[in-house]
């Protein structure tokens, strides 16, 4: 059952993928509206799940280490320090396109000054191409991490799966605005986004095949997502330089801590309720954030 509803969930983040554009500019409502409620929704999903997993799946390698008899100085930060890994890879990519961008605009001044017409496709859109082919691949890997570890969530729990899938779909929203705007025509067609598509296949397809043995593993797995979500979710919505909108903003962020608290209601009610002798299962469980 869990193979089959993560696959769902890969389906229904794909379609957004390719959708993303559209959702944006929906009918009746601004794009400055639709965007705020997802980066609510993002940063909400950030400080009420994300980072609480990050602190079970540091707790769990503390275990590991401590049977292992293994003493490290830096014993307790270690999960945290592949997030701040995973920021800093996708801070790199990030520095990476906006150095590319600036050289394109003075590249292109350039030629304007010697009166020359420049084109997108001469300058190889908003940022090089090099550096997009690079970028893109960054985060197909990013997506192919999330499906790998969807059909685990499902097993544990479906109800944060299913608010998970959903914080994904809108964080996806926030990353195509982003990767539009840093390199402009060389995004905004259907190649690129059906190549990350693709990669959520492709990690749903290695889950299947290639399961986690271990939930350290997925924890070490969630944490360098962590740090890269960190970076996406507050690098698209707290700009001030950014088209968006406070009241839509909070909306976001209430809605998925309403239903957070609802579905871990829910959750713990459950649990409560099972017979003695599954005190032992329900006890494993927990949060489901990016894995």
């Amino acid at each position: 059952m869990s193979v089959t509803l993560s696959l769902m969930s890969v389906v229904f983040l794909a379609t957004l993928h390719l959708l993303a554009p559209r959702i944006r500019r929906l009918p009746f409502v601004p794009e400055y509206a639709t965007a705020s409620f997802a980066g609510g929704i993002a940063v909400s999903y950030v400080f009420l799940h994300l980072l609480p997993e990050l602190s079970q799946g540091n707790s769990e390698l503390r275990e590991l280490f401590q049977e292992e008899d293994e003493v490290s100085p830096l014993l307790g930060l270690e999960i945290f320090l592949v997030a701040l890994l995973g920021f800093l890879v996708f801070y790199g990519f990030e520095r990476l396109a906006e150095r590319s961008q600036q050289s394109a605009g003075a590249q292109q001044s350039t030629d304007q000054g010697s009166h020359r017409t420049t084109t997108a496709s001469d300058t190889g859109g908003r940022g090089g191409r090099g550096v997009f082919r690079l970028h893109l691949a960054a985060f197909a890997v990013y997506n192919a991490i999330i499906a790998y570890t969807l059909p685990l969530d499902w097993r544990i729990s479906a109800p944060f799966a299913a608010l998970f899938t959903g914080a994904m779909a809108l964080h996806f929203v926030l990353t195509d605005r982003g990767l539009q705007e840093h390199y402009g025509d060389m995004f905004d067609r259907w190649t690129p986004r059906l190549l990350l598509a693709a990669a959520l296949v492709v990690g749903w397809g290695l889950a299947v095949l290639f399961a986690p043995t271990s939930s350290v593993v997925v924890s070490v797995l969630t944490a360098f997502l962590a740090g890269s979500i960190l970076l996406n979710v507050f690098k698209e919505e707290i700009p001030s330089n950014r088209s968006s909108h406070f009241g839509w903003f909070t909306a976001g962020l209430a809605a998925y801590a309403l239903l957070l608290v609802l579905v871990t209601a829910f959750a713990e009610s459950g649990s409560a309720a099972e017979p003695q002798e599954d005190a032992s299962r329900a006890s494993d469980f927990r949060p489901v954030g990016n894995g």
